[in-house]
């Protein structure tokens, strides 16, 4: 089972699986289509294994450079499109006793300049997925954010938005994203053949990883990101216990 916006980008799949691979049209923004194709997956199956969510895209610019309506439209794709996937299916993996959901979310740790409102989703959704994977462990289900840097897909060629530039930006690192996205410049290290075969694999690991970084670059970056943070706020440990009542009080 899998859900797209547009069956043509996967033709070849659909002929080349046509008893195995049920193609359904889906618009994560739409809640009501998500609860409903969820309950109807279920009932048409049995029992659902593997959950994997993928919807999102990239937009680019600084954030003030962004559109009220490119910021909902993002929010309501790449953040509430994912919380209500996920909250679709955990009464049905609930009741079966089982269930693997994997979500796919990098740019929840690391964030970098011009993409303000990515990062303000994948940091959502990252903290959303953390808190839920301790609700349900009781009840055999796991939880994965795949953490994927950079791979040669349509989500850095082909399906990035850019938001309307201003000119007080230019020279800004805001802009930096520029260069990222023309491919004449630069192509992403990540294969995603390989990504997608380690993603496959983990569902076999037990108990579920919490989180999968893939890509080189982005391990790297993660953690000279995460250990920065680390010293930041050790620095801070004076200051924070100056504001507890003294011990006995």
């Amino acid at each position: 089972m899998g859900t797209v916006r547009n069956k043509n980008k996967v033709a070849d799949l659909i002929k080349k699986y046509p008893e195995t691979f049920c193609c359904e049209i889906l618009d994560v923004t739409d809640v009501p289509a998500i609860r409903n194709l969820v309950d109807d997956s279920f009932e048409k199956l049995g029992s659902i294994d593997v959950i994997i969510s993928n919807a999102g895209y990239g937009l680019f610019g600084a954030a003030e450079e962004l559109s009220d309506a490119e910021v909902d439209h993002i929010i309501a794709t790449n953040l509430t499109g994912s919380i209500q996937l996920i909250r679709s299916a955990l009464p049905h993996m609930r009741t079966q006793g089982s269930g693997r959901i994997i979500q796919i979310s990098y740019g929840g740790q690391v964030a970098f300049p011009g993409n303000s409102l990515y990062h303000a989703t994948k940091f959502g959704i990252e903290g959303f997925c953390d808190s839920v994977a301790q609700e349900v462990a009781a009840y055999n289900i796991g939880i994965t954010l795949v953490e994927p840097g950079g791979a040669r897909t349509e989500f850095r060629y082909g399906s990035a938005q850019v938001a309307n530039l201003m000119p007080a930006y230019e020279g800004n690192p805001a802009h930096s994203f520029l260069n990222m996205l023309d491919a004449s410049k630069s192509l992403a290290p990540g294969d995603p053949v390989r990504m997608a075969t380690r993603i496959i694999e983990s569902v076999e690991v037990e108990p579920a990883p919490m989180r999968m970084v893939l890509g080189s670059q982005a391990l790297a970056s993660t953690i000279s990101t995460l250990k920065a943070r680390v010293a930041d706020y050790e620095s801070q440990t004076d200051q924070a216990a100056s504001t507890d009542f003294p011990v006995g009080e």
